[in-house]
């Protein structure tokens, strides 16, 4: 596993240059600072997924109430017509399509411990229509499921706002639009990578009509927050974020009394599993701070920093995002390690700091390609995923650098 090998990467590398420093250089401290890194990071880990335990509860809970109330499956209703067009082998009233549609509902949400049993429950349906002769070879239909997922459009990054909030950022929601910009040209970039691969054509009017509306969402808010100074566009973006999610909470909450659902019982339902989900990210929270910590504690993630950043100087460019990019790199790999490094990135800088928001921005925007690629096609036996890697791998890359130039654009 790669991540297995970055972490015995940075411990291996933070002790020989701790090494070097207290042997050549004559820090006798090096060593005391690595193990004081240890414990405060081993420490912190515990009492971030300890402070996510009632931020996660309670969208759990919100979750299974807006889902007994039918509104997520008006919202896989609603975006019907616009994914059937990119599965044109799939039959239209095939139980894969509804798996698809409310996979990327839940994605949409930010929903991702429903999203992850559906996706492969949507991948096992695919794989009952894949008529290759050899049944380990991806299918079309597969590979854009896979890579629309991996790029898929997050309107409510609730896990990166719960971690803002654990983080004491002023306002979690105000990376609320940056991120819901930087996934729609994830997203995109994604898309018009597999339809290149895949010849599909997508001048369709429900691809089209898609598009519009994303175009008409970003050019409205060019408009509206264009023209202002940083500091206001930040607090106008936390207003509006705060408006659209306590607004979706309250429609779940009003369409569950409508439907006659019993709200209460369904909340407790769902926020059962808030306690499990927060504290089972306390081992890889543990070993990738840790690990982490001792790579910036003996002044190793400063020198690769500061390299990347004397050759961004040296090209002309502002250097303040250089500290968020190891995010971005991470999320490839790994979700839980580039959550780890957007948290160390906060502790470090702030939650509110530029490079906090940055790290927020990125991690909301990109998304964990091999890690997906594997559950998703291990689940169905796929060994040849043919160009899911490639066009995953542009979508990360596009989506990072839509990232970054969207920080700058909302929050330097």
């Amino acid at each position: 596993m790669i991540l297995n090998y970055i972490c015995i990467l940075f411990f291996a590398l933070s002790f020989v240059v701790a090494l070097y420093k207290w042997l050549v250089l004559g820090d006798v401290e090096v060593f005391t600072k690595v193990t004081t890194s240890i414990f405060d990071n081993a420490k912190t880990s515990a009492e971030i997924a300890i402070g996510l335990v009632g931020t996660m509860t309670f969208w759990l809970g919100m979750m299974n109430i807006g889902h007994k109330a039918g509104l997520i499956k008006v919202f896989s209703g609603a975006v019907s017509p616009f994914f059937s067009k990119l599965f044109p082998s799939v039959p239209k009233n095939h139980p894969a399509m509804g798996s698809v549609m409310m996979n990327f509902s839940a994605n949409m949400l930010g929903l991702d411990n429903a999203a992850t049993p559906i996706g492969l429950q949507a991948m096992q349906e695919l794989q009952s229509l894949n008529t290759n002769e050899d049944k380990t070879t991806a299918t079309n239909a597969q590979i854009m499921f896979l890579v629309l997922n991996t790029a898929g459009i997050t309107l409510i990054p609730t896990s990166v706002m719960a971690i803002r909030l654990a983080n004491n950022a002023a306002n979690p929601a105000d990376v609320f639009i940056p991120t819901l910009l930087g996934t729609l040209v994830s997203f995109t970039s994604g898309l018009i990578a597999v339809a290149f691969y895949q010849k599909i054509n997508l001048f369709k009017p429900a691809i089209m009509s898609f598009f519009a509306l994303m175009a008409a969402i970003v050019l409205g808010l060019y408009y509206w927050l264009g023209h202002l100074p940083a500091a206001e566009i930040g607090a106008k973006v936390s207003l509006l974020g705060s408006l659209i999610l306590f607004g979706v909470l309250t429609s779940f909450m009003v369409m569950g009394f409508l439907k006659k659902v019993n709200v209460y019982d369904a909340f407790i339902e769902g926020a059962k599993g808030g306690l499990t989900t927060s504290l089972g990210i306390i081992p890889y929270l543990v070993i990738i701070l840790v690990a982490v910590g001792c790579f910036r504690a003996t002044g190793c993630m400063d020198f690769l920093m500061n390299a990347i950043g004397s050759v961004v100087v040296f090209c002309g460019l502002n250097a303040d995002f250089v500290p968020a990019l190891p995010v971005g790199l991470m999320k490839t790999l790994s979700g839980g390690g580039a959550r780890a490094l957007m948290i160390d990135v906060m502790k470090t800088y702030g939650a509110d700091s530029f490079q906090g928001r940055l790290a927020c921005i990125i991690q909301g925007s990109t998304e964990t390609t091999f890690y997906v690629l594997a559950v998703y096609f291990g689940s169905v036996g796929i060994t040849n995923a043919r160009h899911a890697v490639v066009c995953g791998l542009i979508a990360d890359f596009v989506g990072l650098i839509a990232a970054i130039f969207i920080g700058y654009a909302f929050f330097h």
